[in-house]
């Protein structure tokens, strides 16, 4: 499988291998991961949030 990717994009996935000591498949296969549980919950009609651990703010994220 060929990404393109830009090199904004190129980066983030570099930096985010070295901080979680993955190798790129193992980042995408856990970024895969994640967005598949988002999407099942959502379908589902939950709702995803972020909250502030000290204001207790919450923003709900929006999925496309």
């Amino acid at each position: 499988m060929t990404l393109n990717l830009t090199d904004a994009e190129m980066r983030v996935v570099e930096e985010l291998c070295e901080k979680k000591d993955l190798s790129k498949t193992a980042l995408l296969r856990q970024a895969l991961r994640l967005y598949q549980l988002v999407e099942a919950r959502i379908d589902k009609g939950e709702k995803f949030f972020f909250e502030s651990d000290k204001t207790k703010e919450k923003s709900e994220v929006m999925m496309l």
